[in-house]
């Protein structure tokens, strides 16, 4: 497997029954992602996708999103040692433009301090698969407005040029933490033909054994991609 990505749901559930504030959900789930990397480098996953802050979770409380924020200004300092440890690339896709400028800055510096190892880990923030979309098509009709693209060339290829990180292979598996089933506006145009696996577990609480299940599923499933 070269491409893993992971909807990471349930730290607001899990703070829940533990009578926690949902801030120290997040902050929990934040280790999960610190050990979850560590697993990718054993596997020898070159790329880990993390559906972290979507275009929709703006609509949450004010404070929620404010400790969202904080939290991952704090990550991006705290784990910036780590990805060179690791040998490990941030990359952030999404409206980056939306987000605070405390928070652009934070990811700017990390992206640019980690820019030339190979292994990536990248942030979905900000990021819906339709406004993904819905801003390739934009691209696309001001190049051929500008008269630089004939229309009639614009293929799948043309297409996927367009996309926040056009040079990331699809993924082979998505994982989604919580039982929900549902994709929630992830990565839609790259999910085509990647393998789906839902558990039950909460985020803060995916260990390796939930790992190793999930690896272990993706082995047993016969890939076709609409052949036989």
């Amino acid at each position: 497997m070269e491409h893993l990505a992971i909807i990471m749901d349930g730290n607001g559930r899990w703070a829940k029954a533990r009578g926690l504030p949902r801030s120290e959900g997040h902050r929990a789930g934040g280790e999960t992602v610190r050990r979850v990397l560590g697993f990718c480098k054993d596997a020898g996953i070159r790329y880990l996708t993390l559906y972290a802050f979507s275009v929709e979770n703006w609509k949450r409380p004010k404070e929620e999103v404010e400790a969202l924020m904080s939290l991952l200004v704090a990550y991006l300092a705290g784990e910036e040692s780590m990805l060179h440890e690791h040998q490990v690339r941030l990359r952030v896709m999404g409206q980056k433009e939306d987000l605070p400028e405390k928070v652009q800055a934070a990811i700017a510096h990390v992206e640019t301090a980690t820019v030339h190892y190979e292994r990536q880990l990248i942030l979905c923030l900000s990021y819906g698969g339709r406004t993904e979309i819905v801003s390739a098509a934009k691209r696309l009709a001001q190049l051929a407005a500008a008269g630089e693209l004939d229309p009639a060339t614009i293929d799948e290829a043309a297409f996927k040029g367009q996309l926040y990180l056009p040079d990331v292979p699809d993924p082979d598996l998505i994982v989604r933490t919580s039982g929900e089933m549902r994709l929630s506006n992830f990565l839609l145009w790259q999910a085509s033909y990647s393998e789906f696996y839902v558990t039950p577990v909460l985020w803060p609480d995916f260990n390796r054994a939930d790992f190793d299940a999930a690896l272990a599923a993706f082995g047993k499933r016969e890939r076709r991609y609409g052949g036989l």
